[in-house]
This record gives structure tokens, C-alpha cells and sequence, in this order.
């Protein structure tokens, strides 16, 4: 259900108004002034305002400037019993969606309304359009550990050298790989991903190199594996500890010949794929072990990068959190919240187990559960200390 804030000085009209948004279906609040309606601007998310001009306290178009600079997504109708030319050029000028004089006509009123919910619809599906087209997110962080894998990446992406990524579950290495494709010249072709831990060891082989009708039970038809699927681009062997013996095996010879081979086939496939690879395990220890194969890892290893966890990188905190608060507000459409910085400190006292992905799940609960400012208090409160 979408939410409507009416402000006006005349209870008369904020009660016809109310009744008519409530009739389509609005959940409505009412403030009889300006600065009654910015505080509760602050607090609460509106989909939709109404505010009058000639008002006691804050005249309307001072409340016009300063709820642009709240929210300037939120469509805001101005209304005034005085109204004139000039006075709905310069409210339309000052970022107001539409202007409509009292007594407000039904019909206007409600083409108004519904041409405001669906510029909405318009802005939501244009940011959702938008994150999808935007590959890569930044890399954020200034701390030791992170400006050495920039200057890493900035050094190897150019190049076609294959690497391999290290570190912690949810530390940012799949970030890392979709930076090196943005900036390598592949850029223009796919950067495929295959989660190695995902995929039963039965169906791996199927999933990376295709396999032609028949070859087993479910085979009804040919089909592409991920190394021709990336033909030309980048693949992401994300995981790649988790890998079956027999897969490592026909993995190696692909990278050594270039080729692959279907399964159920014989037909030796030419592939021009750039191979970058991430994993959370120690491999040597998986090779002591005869988990991993020692010659596969020399092929995947040209370039090494290991990603610090989150508590190995404590000062970038605060620029990650504040990161992920304009983020999740954006996301949530409603006005920037604050951490201040005693909740800061809180954040950066954390045993971070689960690394950036964790970090970024209690920005966004405490950007839900808390007002405004975000206190060191919310933090105690909201987020339990990891063992």
C-alpha cells in the first residue's frame, strides 16, 4: 500500500483529500504545517506528498526546496486557493510534479495521482534497468590490502594471464575477477561463472564442457558448456577447491591445448577463453591431501591475488558502511540515514565472520530498524557479537 502525506494549514481539506486517497487505496498522514511534515518526511517513507502554499510557520515552496533536498524522487503536488501563473511556473521550477488549485476538481486530482505512482513505477524500474546493465560495483576500501590488489589489477587485466584468487567466504573475490574482465580486452566478450561447489561432481563435466545428445540418461540434446559458452571472454571457476578429481583432469588439458571435448563426444572443440579462478581453501593443503591436483594448480596459479577478510581490513569499515547505507536507502526509496560515530566504532568491533556479504546484511538491517541516525546503541542492539 502506498504512502501519502498531506500538508496543509485547513483540516477541511486535508480531510477531503485524505478520504479521496484512502479511496484509492493510499495509507494517509496528515501535518498542518511545514515543519510538523519535514520531521515526519525524515522518518517515514512517502510515495506521494501534497503540499499547500500559503501556510503559517514555513511557506509551501520553502517546504518544497527542503523536501528536494530530503528525497527529490518523491512527487510532491502543490495546491493553493490564491494560485497564479508565475506561482506554479516557479513551484514546478523548484522541483514540484504538479500544481492543482483549490478546491481541487476529482478527476484532475485523481490524473494526477496516478501519473505520480506511475513515474514511480518509472524511477524503480529504471534503477533496477540500470543495476543490471552496471556489471561491476567498486571496489571500496583504501586500506593497505585493498590498494595493492587495484594496483594488482590494474597491472595483470590488460594481460591474458590466468589467475587465481584466494580468500574468505564473502571477502569480494568475485568482485575481483569481474573487475579484471571489465579491464582486460575482453571486456567486450562474456564472462561466464561456474560455481564449482554448486554443481553435484556427477553433472560437473557436463556443466563445463557440454555434452552431446545421448550421452547419458538426460541428454535429450546437444549442449554448450561453459568453456565454449565463454569463447572469446572470461571463466569464473569460482570454488574451484571443490572440484572433482575428473574434472581438474580434463580442466588441465583444456588449458594446456586450448581444446575441449563434449561429453559423449569425440570432436576436439577450440576454445579462446581466459581463465580466472577463486577459492576459499588452502589448495596446497588439498594437494598434500590428494584433493587437488598440484600440476593444475601451477597452470591456474600464474597470478595470485588474496583477498584480506573484513577483519583484517578494519579501517575501511566506515567507507563500507556508509557505502552500503546510500545504497540500501536508495534501494528502499527513502531519505539518506547516518551513522554516527560512536556506531562506527561499534561496527569496526566486530568479529566479521562472514566478511563483506555480513557486513552488508546488518547495514541493511539497521538502516530497516532504526530511525535517522544510526546510534552505537543500534548497533549493540541489533547486531549479536560473533564468538
Amino acid at each position: 500500500m502506498p504512502n501519502a502525506l498531506i500538508i496543509d494549514d485547513e483540516k477541511s481539506i486535508r480531510g477531503a483529500l485524505k478520504e479521496i486517497l484512502e479511496f484509492q487505496e493510499f495509507k494517509v498522514d496528515e501535518a498542518a504545517d511545514g515543519i510538523e511534515a519535514l520531521k515526519m518526511v525524515e522518518k517515514n517513507a512517502y510515495d506521494l506528498i501534497f503540499c499547500d502554499i500559503k501556510m503559517p510557520k514555513m511557506d509551501g515552496l520553502e517546504v518544497l526546496s527542503k523536501l528536494q533536498e530530503l528525497n527529490s524522487e518523491i512527487p510532491v503536488i502543490m495546491l493553493s486557493g490564491h494560485g497564479t501563473i508565475d506561482t506554479a511556473v516557479e513551484a514546478i521550477k523548484k522541483g514540484a510534479f504538479d500544481f492543482i488549485q483549490k478546491p481541487p476538481d476529482l478527476n484532475r486530482l485523481i490524473v494526477s495521482v496516478r501519473n505520480a505512482m506511475d513515474r514511480n513505477s518509472l524511477i524503480t524500474e529504471t534503477k533496477v534497468l540500470k543495476r543490471k546493465v552496471t556489471k561491476t560495483k567498486e571496489i571500496v576500501g583504501n586500506s593497505a590490502g585493498i590498494v595493492k590488489i587495484k594496483e594488482m589489477i590494474d597491472r595483470v587485466a590488460p594481460t591474458d594471464a590466468r589467475i587465481l584468487i584466494t580468500g574468505s567466504n564473502g571477502t569480494g573475490k568475485e568482485l575481483v575477477a569481474r573487475w579484471v574482465h571489465e579491464l582486460s580486452k575482453r571486456s567486450g566478450g562474456p564472462m561466464i561463472e561456474v560455481n564449482c561447489a554448486a554443481i553435484p561432481s556427477e553433472l560437473i563435466e557436463s556443466e563445463l564442457f557440454g555434452h552431446e545428445k545421448g550421452a547419458f540418461t538426460s541428454a535429450i540434446k546437444q549442449r554448450q558448456g561453459k568453456f565454449e559458452q565463454a569463447n572469446g571472454g572470461t571463466l569464473f571457476l569460482d570454488e574451484i577447491g571443490d572440484m572433482s578429481l575428473s574434472a581438474q583432469a580434463k580442466v588441465l588439458r583444456s588449458l594446456q591445448e586450448n581444446k575441449i571435448t563434449r561429453v559423449g563426444g569425440e570432436k576436439e572443440i577450440p576454445v579462446d577463453v581466459r581463465i580466472i579462478a577463486a577459492t576459499n581453501k588452502d589448495l596446497m593443503k588439498e594437494i598434500e591431501n590428494n584433493n587437488f591436483r598440484e600440476d593444475l594448480y601451477h597452470r591456474l596459479s600464474v597470478i595470485l591475488i588474496h583477498v584480506p577478510s573484513l577483519n583484517d581490513r578494519k579501517d575501511d569499515i566506515p567507507l563500507l558502511c556508509n557505502h552500503f547505507l546510500v545504497e540500501i536507502c536508495d534501494d528502499y526509496r527513502i531519505p539518506l540515514k547516518e551513522f554516527t560515530a560512536d556506531a562506527l566504532l561499534e561496527m569496526q568491533n566486530i568479529n566479521w565472520t562472514g566478511n563483506i556479504r555480513e557486513l552488508r546484511n546488518v547495514v541493511e538491517r539497521l538502516v530497516i530498524l532504526c530511525d535517522k541516525k544510526i546510534s552505537g546503541k543500534d548497533v549493540q542492539l541489533y547486531v549479536p557479537k560473533s564468538k
